[in-house]
């Protein structure tokens, strides 16, 4: 039988989908089926409404392997299990003659755990399990979550929290299921049989495709051991993402209320001497913290590398302790002596960490109003850990609607340990790889305006921006509502609803935090009038095509704050080895969630509006050419009375179509 084209292939799973076949798709397709045949690298820029799921499933799928497709967000995540994957794999069983398996593999904790949900929760206040159903008063909120649960255990198939309509609370979810470090085992557990998490796992490895995420891979990619099973092609969608998220994974915290949890977690099984030490090196932890000042610890003072010693050292006699002594008068003893050993691990690997000081890690103490003050520590940067983890052994291809910045690939390449595009080295110890954008099927230059507010004054760091206030107002008034605000901090967007609010009341301005995400979005969505201010998750989690949302603003171009411990090691360390690191850094930072941001305007092929960006730095400043080369090709404009006149053309268009 001849093999089917991929063409061919392409068509019939865009006809299954209802979607419509672009260029884009096809050169995308075309590249990853190439770079999966030769075992080579991908980088794809694919603009909206590019098709970019079946630009990657169809070569995947055709392809015979097994392949990992790992998503940021847990809407692409469910996408792609229940709407994509289910109807290309329909469309190319005839073509194939097979049908891909898929499954879904998501962290141990995302999953109902049988054992907690039944036997109860160790605690650290009193001896034995404590049984949450009974504590918790069914008519509080804790405790309908909780009865919500168990009736929900007896349905469920697979345990996924995310399966859950409506969701509960993190504190109910807590109390049923386990991190990987608290869980008995399989053969341990007497749920082994029926668990959720490990039911996942067989799925897994039997799947041709396993959807996965940013932090389970970097878990799988950092700890060594193997969490996703074995393939020979990965594909990683949203992979803008994956850098900070994968810092996320590698970066260690400690808090004097941790450290005080794992005291009492095993002040019930180990020996009193060596629970005692513990308590000592807690209490002598606690009194550093209490004197703590927000900021990086270039050095560690000596006080705290004394704390953090002692900490060190009496968690490890504990680990020790709790690993040779039995108590059988506790009940469910081997859950509890679980826990309590996760989280003195916890704790003896960040004191060790932080103790041992590597050049390569940044430490700060974080200070919050609610939860006091915490250390944290990082990678100064993940690029070393990526180009060997995830570049050995199988062909990449990493995907978003934003990985050209200023231009080309290189700063996106290089975050991910990646040398200069076309560059070859005498060793052959960098991976090759290529960066192809496949454009978007929207016309920018027609459907969307750039305007810089060139003339407002400098923005100046928690500055009073009188002026900025002034401009917003008369541009909302011009859309007729149908705003995004996409503000550069919290206090920022907290100030201009406050402030609307009082001066154009005829406009509702929902503002992020006084609900959920998902409310604020549907609310924005059902009303053109209404406008939606927010800070970083609205930056890039908003999709609302239509009249709702025609004007997009960036109250200022959001680089990092100069005070940011980590962002500021990483630009330090850039310059010292002789780059900028302004620009590698703070900017490339910057451009990538302008892109995002400007990306909320066209979703779809009718779309009309402005991305308004008020902060003057953008049309003045060297910098501002690389962060416009890194934004969609919007027609572009300083004068503000022409976008006024455009944003009320656009208005009264939206209302006449009504």
């Amino acid at each position: 039988m001849t093999k089917p084209s991929l063409p061919d292939l392409l068509h019939a799973a865009v006809d299954a989908v209802g979607g419509t076949e672009r260029p884009g798709q096809v050169t995308m397709a075309e590249a990853v089926a190439e770079a999966v045949d030769d075992g080579s690298h991908l980088l794809v820029q694919a603009g909206t409404g590019t098709g970019k799921s079946l630009g990657y499933l169809v070569p995947a799928l055709a392809q015979g392997e097994r392949v990992v497709v790992a998503t940021a967000t847990l809407a692409l995540q469910r996408q792609l299990v229940e709407r994509d994957l289910p109807r290309t794999v329909d469309a190319l069983h005839p073509l194939l003659r097979r049908r891909p398996e898929f499954a879904m593999l998501k962290g141990r904790s995302n999953y109902l755990c049988l054992h907690r949900l039944h036997e109860g929760m160790p605690q650290d206040e009193e001896e034995g399990l404590f049984d949450q159903f009974e504590a918790a008063a069914p008519t509080s909120k804790l405790g309908q979550d909780l009865l919500r649960l168990r009736d929900w255990s007896g349905e469920t198939e697979n345990g996924d929290r995310d399966d859950l309509t409506p969701g509960v609370s993190d504190r109910a979810w807590a109390q049923v299921s386990v991190s990987s470090r608290e869980c008995l085992g399989a053969s341990r557990c007497a749920y082994g049989a029926e668990c959720f998490a490990e039911m996942a796992r067989e799925r897994a490895k039997l799947a041709e495709v396993v959807v996965t995420n940013h932090a389970l891979l970097a878990i799988d990619a950092i700890e060594g051991a193997p969490v996703l099973p074995p393939h020979e092609v990965l594909i990683v969608d949203e992979a803008h993402e994956l850098v900070s998220r994968v810092t996320g994974v590698a970066t260690g915290e400690l808090t004097p209320g941790q450290v005080n949890r794992a005291v009492r977690r095993c002040a019930k099984l180990a020996d009193e001497k060596v629970a005692d030490q513990l308590q000592t090196a807690a209490e002598g932890f606690e009194r550093v913290m209490e004197l703590a000042l927000p900021g990086r610890l270039e050095e560690v003072p000596e006080d705290l590398g004394y704390a953090l010693m002692a900490l060190r050292d009496a968690a490890r006699n504990v680990i020790v302790a709790l690993g040779s002594t039995r108590d059988k008068s506790v009940q469910d003893e081997d859950a509890v002596r679980k826990q309590a050993i996760a989280s003195v691990e916890t704790v003896h690997a960040v004191a060790e960490r932080i103790t041992l000081g590597s050049e390569y890690d940044v430490v700060w103490y974080e200070r919050h109003d609610r939860f006091g003050a915490s250390l944290r520590v990082a990678p100064l940067s993940v690029s070393g850990l990526l180009r060997e983890k995830l570049f050995a052994e199988r062909s990449v291809v990493l995907t978003s609607a934003t990985l050209k910045l200023g231009g080309d690939f290189n700063g996106v390449g290089a975050s991910l340990g990646l040398a200069p595009e076309g560059t070859a080295t005498a060793e052959g110890d960098q991976p090759v790889w290529k960066g192809i954008d496949v454009g978007s099927p929207f016309d920018y230059p027609r459907q969307g305006i750039l305007y810089v507010a060139k003339h407002l004054a400098r923005p100046a760091r928690d500055g009073d921006r009188a002026d900025m206030l002034e401009e917003l107002t008369d541009l909302i008034q011009s859309a007729g509502g149908r705003t995004l605000g996409l503000f550069s901090s919290m206090r920022a967007a907290q100030n201009a609803a406050e402030e609307l609010r009082s001066r154009i009341p005829e406009y509702p301005i929902l503002l992020q935090g006084e609900e959920t995400l998902g409310e604020l979005i549907k609310n924005f969505a059902a009303d053109p009038r209404t406008c939606l201010f927010g800070t970083l998750s609205l930056w890039q989690g908003v999709d609302v095509p239509g009249p709702s949302c025609q004007l997009v603003v960036m109250d200022k171009i959001p680089f990092p704050r100069p005070d940011d411990p980590l962002m500021s090691a990483r630009q330090k360390a850039v310059e010292e080895a002789g780059g900028n690191g302004f620009m590698a850094v703070a900017a490339t930072h910057a451009a990538l969630l302008m892109a995002q941001g400007a990306g909320r305007l066209v979703r779809a092929s009718g779309d009309r509006g402005v991305v308004a960006v008020l902060d003057s730095r953008l049309a003045t400043a060297r910098y501002g050419r690389y962060l416009k080369s890194s934004l969609p090709e919007f027609w572009y404009t300083t004068d503000r009375n022409q976008v006024r006149r455009s944003l009320a053309a656009i208005d009264a268009a939206a209302d006449d179509a009504k």
